[in-house]
């Protein structure tokens, strides 16, 4: 069907139409960026165009050159046959207004994090940001949160950690694309192993946080991700765990601990029964993200 679309459809209105129906007919899943076939192939279409993704309706009935024709379709076609999440095709993906260069070599960015940050749900544990002067992303993937603290944070210095050193390839780019690279150190390691003695006013962390079971269920495009950035153990903590009992040492006085677990917000309360976790309000509920200070988890004995 690619193929006969290659000589029968020529306007960017043809393409998507076409896409959405073959996206739909492939039953392809959504989730890294967008989250249903219609913005999925205007986005793929318009980015892979290089035109600007908030203007569709303008070039609906542009007509392409064979050249680009086939530039689109052939992307089309790799998202509805091999299900690789668009942000892989596009070597682009977006929190908010940020955008990001990725690759298969670390997560597609998305976070519940970046969008407490963005709406302010931060402040009434952050009264004056002027005085977060050391912050840690935990984690970090791609670079992206470590990208924003330094963003929101201006006189911040940050530490951005992660296992993969694949990924800090990746955040290496993203880090010098903002021109953060004299405020931001990426160091390579697990957790807080290449922390020793250091300090900070604020701690994040969007780790991984997918049970066992969801990991054997997880849709085709997530087979694309690097599985170390996805599954933590049996019930999806066990790097949450860790990030908890040892972030006492590693807040400051007045330091605060911000940490991403996904639907596991029941296993978690049920684990840590005398700690008092703050769940942070988003746009999906309030079970998402949790806010711990270091005066909390001393209370709690950690």
């Amino acid at each position: 069907m690619f193929d006969q679309a290659r000589t029968t459809l020529t306007t960017i209105r043809d393409l998507h139409r076409f896409a959405v129906s073959r996206f739909q007919a492939a039953e392809l899943f959504y989730g890294h960026g967008t989250d249903n076939a219609w913005d999925e192939a205007a986005y793929l279409i318009l980015a892979t165009l290089k035109l600007p993704l908030d203007r569709l309706e303008a070039v609906y009935d542009a007509k392409l050159l064979p050249g680009e024709l086939d530039q689109v379709l052939t992307t089309l076609q790799t998202r509805a046959e091999t299900r690789k999440p668009a942000a892989y095709l596009t070597n682009e993906a977006f929190l908010g207004e940020y955008r990001f260069y990725v690759d298969e070599r670390t997560i597609v960015p998305r976070s519940f994090i970046a969008e407490i940050m963005a709406a302010g749900g931060l402040d009434p544990w952050i009264e004056h940001p002027e005085l977060i002067h050391r912050a840690l992303d935990l984690c970090t993937g791609s670079g992206c949160l470590a990208i924003l603290l330094a963003d929101y944070f201006p006189d911040a210095q940050i530490d951005a950690v992660d296992l993969s050193p694949d990924a800090l390839d990746v955040a290496e780019i993203n880090v010098a694309d903002y021109h953060f690279g004299e405020r931001i150190d990426l160091l390579d390691g697990d957790l807080f192993e290449p922390l020793e003695g250091e300090k900070y006013d604020l701690i994040i962390s969007n780790p991984p946080y997918v049970d066992a079971h969801s990991m054997d269920e997880l849709p085709d495009e997530y087979r694309h991700e690097p599985e170390m950035a996805l599954g933590s153990g049996e019930d999806g903590l066990d790097i949450t765990r860790r990030i908890i009992e040892s972030a006492t040492t590693y807040l400051n006085p007045l330091g605060v601990l911000v940490v991403e677990i996904g639907h596991n917000r029941d296993v978690l309360e049920a684990h840590y029964p005398e700690l008092p976790f703050v769940w942070l309000d988003t746009e999906s509920g309030d079970g998402f993200v949790f806010l711990l200070t270091r005066e909390m988890l001393e209370e709690a004995g950690y």
